[in-house]
């Protein structure tokens, strides 16, 4: 699943950049090296000393500004590109180095042409990870590829004809999505210094030729179904990983091609969860808290809500946020109660076992979903296709606590296309 996932995210880092034809592209390329230096943050306790963390990043990208395609236009001056970057956590022998590669979108920020906002979601490979043995304090990753996000505000200090130099602060993430235990993942706070090389190749100066269409504001209505399978581990006990099985739906508005906004339902059910419920595992046994599962397996193996969408068209690109609602997620509880309890908690749990107890956090967690990531659409929505097909790639977490890793396939319906005044 990692691997299936670091190839999609390959493929649409070179669609978004690559996707339109014309000339324009040549001279509005640019490649902006980038040194990062930061902190570390502990993912757990014992977690091994770390000196300054040092990043070195390749940004490739293009200016959209002179991009005749309608997201572009109304993005106004956005940059999409591929990051490549090599990070060294602070202790070579416990944390290793990681390799990354992120497809960004960049804005303005604050309606300032020297202020910027950078976001990217991709995926990183670990040359040390979590190791019981040779390894034990580090349980921030167990797998070799993980997910990677960074968010980054830049400020503009000095432009020239061929370099814009910048500074900048931001966040780094790596996570591997919940799909094996340990995962503590880690949290970065960096300071950056970076220049754009404007035109790198000295392709000539083509883009005041470009003719920029004027788009007129329209709006239209949809609704959409998807299926998604996803992969997560239960607890350390438990830690082989098992499918979670998604069908969703939404109804929403698309505005100029570009931006979508939704509501809509989604239906999982967590092949762990049930698993442990018909194999009689400890705290579904007679007697125990959690006995009652057994009335009904797939019922309470089951997760139900509610959720609004967001989401930014880069053509066939879909940069996807959802913020959900949990109406009805009962093994969540029984997670909770084995994962935040002491450590390393036994298959077999004695009732002198401390279980994680159910407070606020649990109940932030229990009831609040998110999920963010990537789509990659059949027909560009350039063109507002009246039907439309996508593959996408997501992670899904519990109020920001990763919960499991996703591909999904979808479908959207688009009807009532209207221009606005």
């Amino acid at each position: 699943m990692k691997q299936r996932l670091t190839i999609f995210f390959i493929f649409v880092s070179f669609f978004s950049i690559a996707q339109t034809d014309t000339e324009w592209k040549k001279s509005a390329f640019y490649i902006t090296p980038e040194i990062l230096l930061g902190l570390t943050m502990e993912a757990n306790d014992g977690f091994p000393d770390t000196k300054l963390q040092k990043q070195a990043v390749l940004n490739f990208g293009r200016h959209q500004e002179n991009n005749p395609q309608e997201w572009a236009q109304r993005l106004k001056g956005a940059k999409t590109g591929l990051s490549v970057g090599i990070t060294d956590f602070g202790n070579l022998d416990s944390l290793g180095i990681a390799l990354t590669v992120t497809p960004f979108i960049e804005f303005k920020a604050f309606g300032s042409e020297r202020w910027k906002m950078l976001t990217g979601m991709g995926a990183s490979y670990f040359t040390r990870k979590f190791d019981l043995e040779t390894n034990p304090q580090n349980r921030a990753v167990t797998t070799d590829f993980t997910w990677a996000f960074r968010t980054y505000l830049y400020y503009q200090f000095l432009s020239t004809s061929t370099l814009d130099w910048r500074v900048g602060m931001g966040y780094s993430h790596h996570s591997n999505g919940h799909t094996r235990l340990m995962n503590q993942g880690y949290n970065s706070f960096l300071l950056s210094l970076s220049a754009d090389i404007k035109n790198p190749f000295n392709h000539s100066k083509i883009t005041a030729t470009i003719a920029i269409p004027k788009y007129n504001k329209t709006v239209y209505n949809y609704f959409a179904i998807r299926g998604g399978l996803g992969v997560s581990a239960f607890a350390l006990a438990f830690n082989d990983k098992k499918d979670v099985y998604t069908i969703a739906g939404e109804y929403g508005r698309v505005y100029n091609n570009t931006f979508k906004v939704g509501i809509g339902f989604y239906y999982r059910f967590y092949q762990h969860y049930y698993d442990y419920i018909e194999e009689n595992e400890s705290l579904v046994q007679a007697g125990r808290e959690f006995d009652y599962f057994k009335s009904n397996a797939w019922y309470y193996a089951s997760n139900l809500g509610v959720s609004i969408h967001g989401e930014i068209f880069l053509n066939h690109v879909g940069i996807d946020l959802q913020l959900g609602y949990n109406l009805h997620k009962p093994a969540y509880k029984l997670d909770w109660r084995i994962n935040e309890g002491w450590v390393n908690t036994p298959r077999e749990i004695s009732k002198s076992w401390v279980l994680g107890e159910l407070d606020d956090s649990y109940k932030k967690k229990h009831r609040i979903s998110t999920r963010l990531g990537l789509k990659y659409y059949l027909i560009g929505m350039e063109k507002s296709p009246k039907n439309n097909f996508y593959i996408g790639a997501h992670l899904n977490a519990n109020f920001g606590q990763a919960d499991f890793t996703e591909l999904n396939f979808g479908y959207v319906h688009s009807f009532n296309f209207r221009e606005r005044k």
